[in-house]
């Protein structure tokens, strides 16, 4: 049985949630099984959102990048990928962190979107007021 070296990292951005695989050797970045330009189609910021981690460290023809990921649109699930790359990069090498964490990449970034309240039309949109 031939054991291949996997880092594996787990991202998050508002729902999306994104287990990634790094496997070295091979290149690319494979999306639930479908290649990235495939997956998110022409839109090229998502592209570079998922790249930068690898980008940063000059990782990018290193690995073959796997992910899984759920919930969520296109852009919270390109952040979730960022997010899971930029940790299981630091599995692979540790003293890649101070850069990662200086960009902002190991940050989970918490904003999600606002329950709506009850007597009101949605967060905190009132309904229309009349004096008559």
């Amino acid at each position: 049985m031939v054991e291949i070296n996997q880092y594996r990292g787990t991202g998050r951005r508002k729902t999306s949630v994104a287990r990634v695989i790094l496997v070295p050797g091979n290149t690319g970045v494979e999306i639930n099984g479908k290649e990235m330009g495939e997956y998110f189609g022409g839109r090229e910021i998502l592209h570079r959102i998922v790249e930068q981690p690898l980008v940063l460290t000059e990782t990018l023809n290193k690995y073959k990048v796997k992910v899984k990921v759920s919930g969520g649109g296109n852009s919270g699930q390109a952040g979730a990928i960022r997010h899971g790359i930029a940790r299981a990069l630091l599995m692979t090498d540790e003293t890649l962190k101070p850069a990662l964490r200086e960009a902002g990449f190991l940050t989970r970034d918490s904003r999600m979107v606002e329950r709506k309240k009850y007597g009101k039309k949605k967060s905190r949109r009132s309904p229309q007021f009349s004096k008559r």
